[in-house]
């Protein structure tokens, strides 16, 4: 069966206008945001700001802060597109250190110590200015266990290296991937 003329313009003019709408309803109704990392930043969002942590912890490392603050920096620069402001940004961190501790973990038949566990406890405030209800005020705490016939200061560099790792892990999560 063969179209006659003014069929063919009737039915490639409906497929032009509705292409036209489908592309123009998504364009226009659908606002996605989406990147490798899991992260969805509301698109209102330009700038990210971090507060230099405290560190006030009974014990104190020093640098931890100094570590905790610029590592979350470089997971945000390198997981979002956000600018990093000094002053307050649409969405800003900042917070301290409450916990640095070693304690024993489990007791050995002679009474002694057989593994301890080392632990970091950050308390982070998250305000996010363009969605106040994803804004956050918690603490996050991290540890790793040892073998204590080991001296701390022999794995604490390593120790703390790891800990801090997963803490800024998880304030990147809570704060950009809404777990």
């Amino acid at each position: 069966m063969e179209l006659n003329h003014k069929t063919r313009y009737y039915f490639s003019d409906k497929i032009i206008i509705l292409s036209f709408l489908a592309l123009f309803t998504f364009l226009t109704g659908c606002k996605v945001s989406y990147s490798f990392s899991g992260a969805s930043i509301s698109p209102q969002i330009r700038t990210l700001s971090v507060q230099n942590f405290l560190n006030r912890a009974a014990l104190v490392q020093p640098g931890l802060d100094q570590r905790i603050t610029d590592e979350l920096i470089d997971k945000c620069k390198a997981q979002t597109s956000l600018e990093i402001v000094s002053n307050l940004g649409d969405v800003n961190f900042e917070g301290e250190i409450t916990e640095y501790k070693t304690m024993p973990l489990t007791v050995a038949a002679d009474a002694y110590a057989a593994m301890n566990r080392f632990s970091i406890t950050v308390r982070v405030k998250y305000t996010n200015s363009v969605d106040t209800d994803l804004s956050f005020d918690q603490t996050f705490t991290r540890y790793e266990d040892y073998d204590s016939n080991l001296d701390l200061s022999a794995v604490e560099q390593d120790l703390v290296e790891k800990i801090v790792e997963l803490i800024i892990e998880d304030i990147f999560n809570k704060a950009f991937v809404n777990w």
